[in-house]
């Protein structure tokens, strides 16, 4: 067992408006262990009275306060000072990650110190350069922040979607409430801590560690301007029912059922390490899990092989432990859906490869070993619905147009691969694919570029130059002699 060895900052207070405060409830949150089932820390639960408090402290700032007004050079360096805050602790960031959500500290240390970093630089780079204010000629054009932002985060990469929402909201002027998931308790309080040295001014941060009872008053808020959320279908029709009496604005990131398409000549060779990582890593809790292999039907038992060998390679254990590459997974109800649907696919004819079982010499934490699915029939409901677990499906195809017939045939359309040494021939099939975005010879996506889904994968772009432009509104102003009397 390892001890919570992490200073956690206000672990009896909430954080609102920029500073911390004595929680309203007398009630805790326990924080337990994925991999032990021990009880690391007891904090305070955010109460719907911190919620409302956050939004007064928000609609304050946006109303009245100087954030929204600010130059965007100004808010930049005072954004770039909060990232440098972050990246200060990021051995305590990860840590925490490691010890509240299982992920293996090489698994953080890429997210944290590789994705993040590269994510919020790239915006902190461009956020200059865009066109804040343009003269067309008959009227000027402004981009201005859309109001007061509620960023709802989950807890598979809590530093990463604070590159991906928090920091381009902040960018574009919005102050913003965020609603880590409560299994994010150590993070969110490291990462709270880290903006009140910034001093950011009052009102335009608070961080809510909270359950569903106060996401759903948040998401409910009149106070609340736009909503960002990556989460499930489910969870994004709720947030749609709620914002639509007040109209509010919402960005969705959904999650997918990603395919990997392999073309006959491929190198399984060379690329193994690529779609091995991407169709597994943190236990398959990544909403861009190539989930779906479509493989030719004259190498499939050969693409199975090599996937079993993959799979079986892995190192299940401790994530505080170097040698570890995959960790518990994060939750007790993941382990449950998981074995589910693997319990259903076989009902519906699929094979177990390999995995699809405990572990063993693992008599505590939520352990389950990566597995591969064959067999697997498009149809068949873990070929169509997101497991969130390490649950791979293989399936034949009999040519490149049925593969993409198999690839298009499910409600997502957030994440893709396509794996051939013919690269004109895998752009044009990349090409056909109704992805928000699409790998060739690669697993993953560009943080800095735009990224988000089409179908009910959901609508917004996150990073990039359109990330940030996501929560601002256009506004023209149509001015009497255009440009000439601007002149005068």
């Amino acid at each position: 067992m390892h001890e919570l060895d992490i200073d956690i900052p206000g672990p009896d207070a909430v954080f609102i408006g920029g500073e911390w405060h004595s929680s309203t409830s007398t009630e805790c949150i326990d924080v337990i262990s994925p991999s032990t089932e021990d009880l690391l820390i007891r904090v305070a639960k955010p109460e719907i009275e911190d919620a409302d408090a956050a939004v007064a402290a928000a609609r304050t700032a946006y109303d009245s306060g100087p954030w929204p007004r600010m130059s965007v050079s100004e808010r930049t360096e005072t954004v770039r000072r909060f990232c440098t805050a972050m990246e200060s602790i990021f051995p305590e960031l990860t840590r925490a990650w490691a010890f509240e959500s299982g992920a293996p500290l090489k698994h953080g240390t890429m997210m944290n110190e590789g994705a993040s970093a590269m994510a919020w630089q790239a915006s902190l780079d461009i956020a200059p350069t865009l066109p804040w204010e343009e003269d067309r000629g008959d009227a000027i054009i402004r981009r201005e922040p859309t109001g007061t932002v509620l960023a709802i985060l989950t807890n598979n990469g809590p530093v990463p979607l604070m590159a991906m929402k928090v920091v381009p909201a902040l960018l574009a002027g919005c102050p913003v409430v965020v609603k880590h998931a409560p299994e994010s308790q150590l993070t969110a309080h490291l990462i709270a801590e880290a903006a009140r040295t910034v001093g950011f001014p009052p009102g335009v941060l608070s961080f809510l560690p909270a359950g569903t009872e106060v996401t759903q008053h948040l998401v409910s808020h009149p106070g609340i301007d736009l909503v960002t959320v990556t989460g499930s279908q489910v969870i994004a029709r709720d947030i749609l029912q709620r914002t639509a009496p007040r109209l509010a604005r919402t960005a969705l990131e959904l999650g997918g059922k990603s395919p990997a398409i392999l073309t006959e000549d491929v190198d399984l060779g060379e690329v193994m390490q690529t779609l091995g990582d991407g169709s597994s890593a943190f236990m398959g809790q990544i909403c861009v899990l190539l989930s779906r292999i479509i493989v030719p039907r004259s190498r499939y038992s050969e693409v199975e092989a090599a996937l079993v060998d993959y799979y079986t390679s892995l190192v299940i254990g401790d994530p505080f432990d170097a040698a570890t590459d995959r960790g518990p997974l994060s939750v007790e109800r993941a382990r449950t859906r998981t074995e589910a649907f693997v319990d259903g696919a076989v009902a519906e004819g699929a094979r177990i490869a390999c995995g699809g079982k405990r572990p063993e010499g693992f008599p505590k934490g939520w352990y389950y070993e990566p597995t591969l699915l064959a067999d697997v029939e498009n149809k068949m409901t873990v070929a169509q619905e997101e497991v969130f677990g390490p649950v791979v499906c293989l399936i034949g195809y009999d040519d490149i147009e049925h593969a993409v017939q198999i690839a298009n045939d499910t409600p997502y359309g957030l994440a893709a691969a396509v794996y051939s040494k013919d690269a004109p021939a895998a752009l044009d099939i990349a090409r056909k694919l109704r992805a928000g975005s699409v790998g060739v010879n690669v697993a993953g996506m560009s943080l800095s570029q735009p990224f988000g889904g089409v179908k009910q994968s959901g609508w917004g772009r996150e990073c990039g130059p359109e990330g940030i432009l996501e929560f601002t509104d256009l506004k023209q102003m149509l001015v009497a002699g255009g440009s000439s009397f601007l002149s005068q």
